[in-house]
């Protein structure tokens, strides 16, 4: 039999993900050892382990959602936002249409004086 190594909570994203991809391994006649847990499919005990370990993976998975909303939940409550910072403020909207209206100044011009790219002027100006 055939042996695939890899870690555990690389697998799959959920128990069921796991197991299925297990499942579908050992019909194709190909055994699994995690080499991060030390465990394998290829024994009985070896698939108790198995099981056990994946629910406990799925388990810290979920407990570490669980805590990254709860803290993006108290940021949003402080007013912080995530996300990239915008590139450009109203005032600079505004330089850029009147600029882009005076088809006497060059979209690279325009992009020089207000110090960014030719996709970011033109995401401002399509909105």
């Amino acid at each position: 039999m055939n042996v695939l190594d890899c870690k555990l909570d690389r697998l799959g994203r959920s128990i069921k993900h796991l197991i299925e991809t297990i499942n579908d391994l050992q019909a194709k006649g190909i055994g699994f050892k995690s080499l991060q847990e030390n465990i394998g499919t290829t024994t009985s005990s070896g698939k108790l382990i198995f099981h056990m370990f994946s629910a406990l993976a799925e388990f810290e998975r979920d407990i570490i959602h669980e805590r990254t909303q709860t803290r993006l939940s108290a940021a949003r409550a402080r007013g912080r936002k995530g996300g990239r910072p915008k590139a450009l403020n109203s005032k600079q909207i505004a330089m850029a249409e009147t600029l882009y209206a005076d088809k006497d100044n060059s979209i690279a011009d325009i992009c020089k004086i207000l110090v960014v790219k030719k996709t970011t002027l033109y995401k401002y100006l399509k909105n």
